[in-house]
């Protein structure tokens, strides 16, 4: 489902700082700009209930994970929120493992091929390739060459529309979206200006 999502829209919208009584606003912005891949960092004020208010608002081909998830106990309350996907910033073990005993999906962070080929060993469905601005396109051309055939490799971290087409040259298919898609402040009204600039530019790519 995680491949199908990001096959018609690589964008994953990363909303660190969201809270609950902004979710459904937000949430349907996106969705309507194209989003069908949302994350809720947990380092966010009750992200578990704003997991909850998007995953009942929005329609079922839109994925809603939980990201910054550093324990097994926290993929247990992803999940119990109607969470879908779990994303990390590292690739521990114990939450890998917890991701896959629940039967979710998983974005693993990783930053050297050990990691990336560790994170799949432990099931990952998607590599999150973090922090993207320090590692550049060349390191996702370089990890792509020597990784399976078909893995996703997903930047994230300072990724803008103008700089979009140098990873996917790169050959990376997805990208997840930060503070240049949404921070705490911003109205509905203009995370809707940045999601359809981020879709726009994602258009251009293919």
């Amino acid at each position: 489902m995680l491949e199908q999502a990001l096959a018609q829209n690589g964008l994953i919208a990363i909303l660190r700082g969201l809270r609950p009584q902004e979710a459904a606003a937000v949430g349907e912005v996106l969705y309507a700009a194209g989003f069908r891949v949302i994350e809720v960092p947990l380092n966010s004020p009750e992200p578990y209930e704003s997991i909850r208010i998007l995953r009942n608002s929005l329609p079922a081909d839109c994925l809603i994970g939980a990201g910054t998830v550093l324990t097994p106990e926290q993929v247990a309350q992803v999940k119990e929120a109607g969470g879908q996907l779990i994303v990390m910033p590292h690739s521990d073990v114990r939450v890998l493992r917890a991701a896959k005993a629940a039967g979710l999906l998983l974005a693993p962070g990783v930053a050297t091929p050990t990691e990336a080929f560790a994170a799949l060993a432990e099931g990952a469905d998607v590599l999150k390739l973090f922090p993207a601005e320090q590692m550049g396109p060349a390191v996702v051309k370089a990890w792509l060459a020597v990784l399976p055939a078909g893995t996703l490799l997903v930047p994230v971290g300072g990724i803008t529309p103008e700089n979009m087409q140098s990873f996917f040259d790169a050959g990376a298919r997805g990208f997840g979206l930060g503070s240049g898609l949404f921070k705490p402040g911003l109205s509905a009204e203009q995370v809707a200006a940045n999601a359809k600039a981020y879709v726009a530019a994602w258009q251009a790519l293919r």
